[in-house]
């Protein structure tokens, strides 16, 4: 008996082409659920920040701490070195100009002071003794002059009246000779006594010039010591606040070693610390606002440090009009440093979608506010509110600013 053989309800061929029919369906649902392209994440509204794009004054500035410190400040330092004698004032109190702080005792320079002193006295009695010798001399001079005068005018007359004499033979040659031999050395002696004593008047001259001139410098070199013995008192150049006094009682100070400082309060500057990506279009003249006290102040740049430190560069601000009561040394102030003038510019908040995007694209909110859509952009300049767009964005949109995190490889976000 035949037996009735039961086809197949499911044959391969079958599967084969209803598993590519609902392939082709999946493929053709997928086209059109996702048509309008890119992958979507749902968010829920409340837990994004969504800001307005606008177009208003935009200043680049960067925030910057600043130090005050005093408009100057005179460091102490021993000129001459010594014991501390004796301390007159401790450190952080006011002081004023020409107030003694330290006196130092220094027993070599005391001695060279007395040696010198006495080396300048006995100079001066030298001097002294040479000018009166000069005076002598001078007396001496005239006063062998003044006999040698009276002689060769004797010895003159006795000559004219032998001449005289001889002619009429009354006395030999050898007698009018001898007068007219007398009359010459009376008179020679004269030129000689004059040329003598001229020279040792040269003479005294010059060794007075040359006593005087070692007196000078004795006396110089005395004062000099003298300068150096009061600089044994160690005191304040200016008014102003004493910091700490690193010396004691009998302590042993070298000289230029320091031993404080002294601030003057006639005004204050401001030491700001700057990244150094800033060094290029940092410059003096340059200004910067700080808030104090429920006021606003100005600061300009008056002096620029070169050396970069840990990737820091240094600069000197002062104050441009009025100094704000209360401020203090030592106290920080959070400045913002101008680096652009105001302009006209389309922005957005900060927000930290740019750790993700580094500014090259953002999010964007849909006009139905049901969704945000990815947008490339491009930011320009920064202050520590705003970032200056320069293309991709409109004034009146709205975008994300809060963090893109998980959203990176995201198209679109669905706001639940």
């Amino acid at each position: 008996m035949d037996r009735k053989i039961k086809k197949k309800k499911w044959t391969l061929k079958r599967i084969l082409t209803w598993g590519g029919a609902g392939l082709f369906l999946l493929f053709i649902l997928y086209s059109f659920v996702f048509a309008d392209g890119g992958s979507r994440l749902n968010v829920e509204r409340e837990k994004v920040n969504i800001a307005t794009v606008r177009e208003g004054e935009f200043r680049e500035f960067i925030p910057v701490d600043g130090s005050v410190l005093p408009i100057k400040t005179i460091r102490l330092d021993a000129i001459e070195g010594g014991v501390v004698e004796r301390k007159y004032y401790e450190g952080g109190i006011l002081v004023d100009k020409g107030d003694t702080i330290l006196k130092l005792s220094n027993n070599d320079l005391l001695q060279n002071f007395v040696r010198e002193e006495t080396q300048a006295f006995i100079l001066v009695n030298n001097l002294e003794n040479t000018k009166l010798s000069l005076k002598r001399n001078q007396f001496d001079l005239k006063r062998s002059l003044i006999e040698l005068d009276y002689q060769i005018d004797q010895a003159k007359d006795a000559y004219e009246r032998g001449k005289e004499l001889y002619k009429e033979k009354i006395i030999s040659e050898q007698e009018y000779l001898n007068l007219k031999r007398e009359f010459d050395r009376l008179t020679d002696s004269r030129e000689i006594q004059i040329e003598s004593t001229r020279f040792d008047s040269l003479n005294a001259r010059l060794q007075i010039a040359q006593a005087e001139a070692t007196l000078q410098r004795t006396r110089d070199n005395l004062e000099m010591i003298k300068k150096n013995l009061d600089n044994l008192y160690i005191k304040a150049p200016i008014s102003g606040r004493l910091s700490t006094v690193n010396a004691e009682v009998g302590e042993s100070i070298s000289t230029g070693q320091n031993i404080g400082q002294i601030d003057d309060l006639n005004g204050f500057k401001v030491r700001a610390s700057i990244d150094e990506h800033y060094i290029a279009r940092i410059y003096e003249g340059l200004k910067g606002t700080f808030d104090f006290a429920g006021g606003t102040y100005e600061l300009e740049i008056a002096k620029i440090y070169p050396e970069v430190a840990n990737g820091l560069f240094a600069v000197d601000m002062a104050f441009t009009d009025t100094i704000p009561d209360g401020i203090r040394r030592g106290q920080t102030l959070q400045i913002r440093l101008q680096l652009s003038e105001n302009i006209r510019a389309v922005q957005i908040p900060r927000g930290s979608f740019y750790q993700t995007t580094g500014g090259n694209w953002i999010f964007v909110v849909t006009e139905g506010d049901g969704m945000a859509v990815r947008r490339n952009i491009r930011l320009g300049r920064q202050n520590p509110r705003y970032y200056e767009v320069l293309e991709g964005l409109e004034p009146g949109e709205k975008v994300v600013v809060s963090s893109y995190e998980g959203y990176a490889d995201k198209d679109k976000l669905i706001f639940k």
